[in-house]
């Protein structure tokens, strides 16, 4: 018995045949490349949004100590700030540092004329793993007391 031709497809030749299966081998070689750069930008979109935030809740710390009325709370009220300014990263209490350069007094823990610095770490999970298992983030604000 002879082999039979390959039938074609209707209203195709036999070269739009190879034609269409050079595009499928074509588009299979393409499309984990194009996937790999679409995932990268939203990992690093994500991560840059999660450094914005960490950063602004910094910043929003320190402002709460350098111009608050209530010495006695100032520091806890500044980790409060930091946690509600960066509501969809889980900002954890003790990875907000407050340090304060000259050092303030329990009375006024931000004498007027010192800098108030917070530091914030936080680690970003990753989607992916394209940047790591974890990418870690610090957030700084500084700003003078008392003006």
């Amino acid at each position: 018995m002879t082999p039979q031709p390959r039938p074609v497809s209707p209203g195709c030749t036999a070269a739009e045949e190879r034609e269409r299966g050079a595009a499928a081998v074509e588009f299979a070689l393409v499309v984990p490349v194009l996937l790999a750069i679409v995932l990268g930008i939203i990992e690093f979109g994500m991560i840059f949004n999660a450094q914005i935030q960490v950063t602004a809740a910094a910043r929003d710390a320190a402002r709460v100590v350098s111009i608050t009325d209530e010495p006695a709370t100032a520091m806890g009220d500044a980790v409060n700030v930091a946690l509600a300014s960066a509501p969809t990263v889980p900002i954890a209490p003790a990875s907000v540092n407050i340090a304060v350069v000259p050092a303030g007094t329990a009375a006024n823990p931000c004498p007027a004329g010192s800098e108030v610095t917070v530091t914030i770490n936080h680690s970003v999970d990753s989607l992916t793993g394209l940047f790591g298992a974890a990418t870690p983030l610090t957030g700084t604000g500084v700003m003078r007391c008392g003006v």
